[in-house]
Parts: C-alpha cells; structure tokens; sequence
C-alpha cells in the first residue's frame, strides 16, 4: 500500500512536469509572435510619423534631415512657404500673373499629423534606444537626388525575444534585420514592412 501511494505520487508529479513542459512549448511560440506582432506595429507606427516629418522637414528645406536634432529644432522653428498662383499661363488673352506667398509655421503643421517632436527619435520597446537616421545625396540616374533611411534592428525592440534562436517559430525573423524607411541607394522612401 505504501508502495502504491509513493508510486501515484510520483506519477502525478510526473504528469504535472510533463505538462509544465508541454504547455512551455505551445505558449512560448504564442509569446513570442504576439510580442513580435504588437512591438513591430508600434515601430512602425513610429517610422510612419517619422516619415512624415522628415516630408515635412524636406517642405522646409528642400532636403532630408540628417539628424533628429535638426528634425526636430527645424520642424519646432521653421516655416512652409506657400505662394498662390492669380492667374492663368495657359490664358490666351494674356491675363497678368501675380504671385502672393505667405508663410505657415511648421510646428502647427507637425502637431496637425499628431507628431510628438520630443521623443521622435526613441525606439518603442528599445529602453531608450535610438532610431538610427542617415541622409545623404546621391546620383541616380544621372541626377544628383536627396536619399534618407531610418530604421532599427529588430533586436533592438524584442527584448527577451531578440535570440536568433527564435526564428524557429517564424521562418523570416532575423533580430539583425531592420525594420526601416528610405534607401541610401535610390530616392524612396518606402517601408520595409510594406
């Protein structure tokens, strides 16, 4: 009898470790693709404001922000140019042309997007990490055209997902890879998630 219980015993607390495992391995691959899911759209949520921004900072300037210092002090202080067009080129009774221009302050345009200037540059999820932001020029078919990339590693905001051993639940994961905008080769400014 004693024998029996001590075996029963021993069963049970078999099975309980056998399902403490079981259960490790179905829910840590649903752990980590619900992290990676609500982490990348956060990022690029991020990278979309991003985007805009540096559209507008190009509005401003003419060209690309090369760092989120002058992003964010050029888009807090500058202004968009807008000129109005009275009249008509194509007009064949030669209607005289004026032009009045005026001038909007891009802060107001910015807070219009819903931009928050004053964490732009943070990582969601990277702990206070940094996206990174390059903007150069380069000649593209045969003209000297504004490029930009902004992005960051996927490791950067995966936290305790970042190991590589974790592509085994998902065949394309790579914590190396960027999750980025823009292209220093070619004037886009496409998302890599798109």
């Amino acid at each position: 009898m004693k024998k029996r219980t001590i075996f029963n015993a021993l069963m049970f607390l078999l099975i309980l470790g056998l399902g403490f495992i079981l259960y490790k391995q179905i829910q840590e691959p649903i752990a980590f693709q619900l992290t990676k899911e609500k982490r990348e759209k956060a990022v690029t949520d991020k990278l979309v404001k991003i985007r805009k921004a540096q559209e507008a900072y190009r509005g401003v300037t003419g060209k690309f922000a090369p760092s989120f210092e002058a992003l964010t002090e050029t888009l807090t202080n500058g202004r968009f140019t807008i000129v109005k067009v009275n009249g008509d080129a194509d007009d064949i009774n030669k209607v005289k042309i004026t032009y009045d221009t005026s001038y909007v302050n891009a802060l107001d345009s910015i807070k219009t997007m819903g931009i928050d200037l004053t964490d732009i540059d943070l990582v969601p999820y990277g702990e206070g990490a940094k996206f990174e932001i390059h903007a150069d020029t380069v000649t593209y078919q045969s003209a000297l055209v504004d490029v930009v990339q902004v992005g960051t590693p996927y490791s950067t905001f995966m936290g305790e997902f970042k190991d590589p051993k974790f592509k085994k639940y998902d065949e394309k994961y790579d914590p190396k890879k960027k999750i980025k905008f823009g292209d220093l080769n070619k004037p886009i400014l496409t998302g890599s998630w798109e």
